[in-house]
């Protein structure tokens, strides 16, 4: 079952600005789905439109088979939101801020009781209830800010880029509660990141955005799959002793601007593997210094960057 459809969403504002342009995509009930794409693509205007802030020219959006605009209220019940920022009451303790956002979607005070110590467990939030939340670090601000989201029993739970700023294991952490909430509780996550192995850990379907238009959507071994072809890897020390390479390379074999990759010169095999005999073999007879040379397969990020031309492993 489609928990969320996007059929042909137009969105042009009154600056004359199209964020959205016939965006169609689906998402299936239970899932965690990322969308991924750069500044610009139009991923704020959709989650605005998803979450019903802001209208869209044209288009239709249905969540659970029933009209967003249509059934506003009755779709506002079911979803809940976490932007960038939390919205955690840092004058209120741990159990105050849950019981207060209890009382926002007027959830029974015995109900909203059971909802808090459940959420405190599978959260992990035991150890901090004799804390201050101000004394909370900011991974644990961000997990009590979507544990109060949950409050509500949403059916789909937006997340905007909740793992941004976070050192690695805030960021295991995170991956491992968002599993739990798809998987303990059904809930359906829709899942904005920058982090393109983020997208790859979690996620059921991924789609990738372009100037307001879907470029690809599917699961995340389908989309490595697209490229198909073998890819060369070569490795050097430093950017730019990769950059120096590169510019000399190009004459050697084709070679495009985004296959520069900081320390890395990252390129499809286009003619089999003679590339790769001609790259090893110039760099050896020119005495270029280099890490390592290799043949790999493509990755979610060589996707991205192939269907649009951002180059970096953070994308927007």
């Amino acid at each position: 079952m489609a928990a969320i459809r996007v059929e042909n969403l137009v969105k042009k504002y009154k600056n004359g600005v199209q964020a959205l342009d016939g965006l169609s995509l689906r998402v299936n009930d239970g899932e965690i789905f990322s969308l991924l794409g750069q500044n610009g693509a139009g991923k704020s205007t959709l989650i605005n439109v998803l979450t019903t802030y802001l209208r869209p020219t044209s288009g239709s959006v249905t969540m659970f088979g029933k009209d967003i605009y249509r059934e506003s209220a009755a779709i506002r019940a079911q979803i809940s939101c976490v932007a960038q920022r939390t919205s955690i009451d840092i004058h209120l303790s741990l159990t105050e801020n849950m019981m207060f956002q209890s009382k926002l979607y007027k959830v029974s005070k015995s109900e909203a009781k059971k909802r808090m110590e459940t959420l405190i467990k599978v959260f992990g939030l035991e150890r901090y209830l004799k804390y201050s939340v101000s004394s909370y670090s900011g991974g644990i601000k961000r997990r009590l800010d979507i544990a109060l989201s949950m409050m509500s029993n949403p059916k789909v739970l937006f997340l905007d880029e909740p793992t941004v700023g976070m050192d690695i294991q805030s960021r295991i952490a995170m991956w491992n509660m968002m599993k739990k909430i798809r998987n303990d509780f059904g809930t359906t996550i829709f899942l904005t990141t920058h982090y393109l192995e983020e997208a790859d850990q979690l996620s059921d379907t991924i789609c990738i955005m372009k100037k307001g238009k879907e470029v690809i959507q599917g699961m995340p071994h389908a989309l490595r799959e697209y490229l198909r072809q073998d890819m060369m890897k070569i490795s050097f020390a430093t950017k730019e002793e990769a950059k120096s390479c590169f510019q000399q390379l190009k004459s050697v074999i084709a070679l495009k601007e985004i296959d520069l990759r900081h320390d890395k010169i990252i390129t499809n095999l286009k003619n089999n593997h003679s590339d790769l005999e001609k790259a090893n073999r110039w760099l050896l007879d020119y005495k270029i210094p280099f890490l390592g040379i290799e043949i790999m397969q493509p990755t979610l990020e060589d996707v991205f960057i192939r269907l649009t031309g951002e180059n970096g492993k953070e994308v927007y």
